[in-house]
């Protein structure tokens, strides 16, 4: 019986969540994704500090945000030598709510890449789904630097995503489940929303489902996992990123994983359009509590974790 990984990658692209190359090779995901976080976390083991240390040394007249960059680019090409397909890296969550500077900032990490011999097309721009952040993950789109729009939470989110063409989205999963279960405290009933019924998995599965049913090609990637559940739950779904620990989970487990998210799903879950706009989205995501918050945390937590970087970076000179 082959294992839950194995499975599952029947269905849905597996894509790691991680900074930590070892991680890849073991788990011979198709593509990978980083965040400031994950790059953060990484630099300070000992494995990877030569790598931030080489690239100071090597733009030591740069400014900070440059060597930033540089240290994005040097983590992303040393993933894309083990992953066959993509990786994502992301825009200075500072950035978020700025679309010239965030065009500018992508622009620049595809130049880089490009420098270093691979082709635009095996990288993901990452940019926080603010309003902004669509508007120039459009732009970008027109130019042909594809774009991963993460920290959604929302349907609207993923509507004006469609819109502006995007690649693909990266629905956080685990913190919706989050916002819903604090929300709940002790009245939470961990069983009765879990697997399918996980608030999480909900609002991934209704996007799927507005998708597919309006022949929207922009790829739905299930990010943020709380537990293997959530994952098996959104089985079908165009690509679901793990964290190696969860991936751990899955290699070890055997059995058969069942489609969830497919045509008949689809087919069964019948969507209303939603109007695209800037009016539309700003109402609609300030109507959603739990996106509204989770969106504005998420922002803080990456430019939280963007500062430490600098500061070692800083450290360095």
């Amino acid at each position: 019986m082959p294992s839950l990984l194995e499975s599952l990658r029947s269905q849905t692209t597996v894509v790691a969540d991680t900074g930590d190359f070892e991680g890849m090779r073991r788990y011979q995901p198709t593509d990978a994704t980083t965040n400031p976080s994950l790059i953060l976390k990484a630099v300070q083991q000992d494995t990877y500090k030569p790598m931030l240390e080489r690239c100071v040394r090597a733009n030591v007249a740069a400014s900070t945000p440059d060597i930033v960059d540089h240290l994005l680019v040097a983590f992303g090409t040393e993933i894309l030598n083990i992953v066959p397909g993509r990786v994502s890296t992301e825009v200075d969550a500072r950035l978020s709510f700025d679309t010239r500077s965030t065009i500018e900032r992508a622009r620049r990490l595809i130049g880089l890449y490009e420098k270093a011999g691979f082709d635009r097309t095996r990288i993901l721009i990452k940019i926080a789904a603010t309003y902004e952040g669509i508007q120039a993950a459009r732009v970008l789109q027109a130019e042909g630097i594809r774009c991963n729009l993460t920290l959604l939470f929302s349907l609207v989110q993923a509507v004006e995503c469609a819109d502006a063409k995007v690649q693909l989205i990266s629905p956080f999963v685990g913190r919706i489940y989050d916002w819903h279960k604090k929300q709940q405290g002790t009245a939470w009933d961990e069983t009765a929303n879990s697997g399918v019924k996980d608030p999480g998995v909900l609002s991934v599965s209704r996007i799927y489902s507005y998708y597919k049913n309006f022949g929207i090609d922009t790829e739905i990637m299930g990010a943020s996992f709380r537990n293997t559940g959530q994952i098996l739950a959104l089985a079908g779904c165009d690509l679901l990123t793990i964290s190696p620990e969860l991936l751990a989970s899955l290699s070890t487990d055997q059995g058969v994983v069942p489609s969830r998210l497919n045509k008949d799903f689809a087919r069964a879950n019948p969507a209303q359009r939603l109007p695209p706009g800037e009016q539309a989205f700003r109402f609609l995501l300030n109507e959603d509590a739990m996106a509204s918050e989770k969106l504005s945390e998420g922002i803080r937590a990456f430019v939280a974790d963007a500062r430490k970087l600098d500061s070692l970076i800083e450290a360095q000179r």
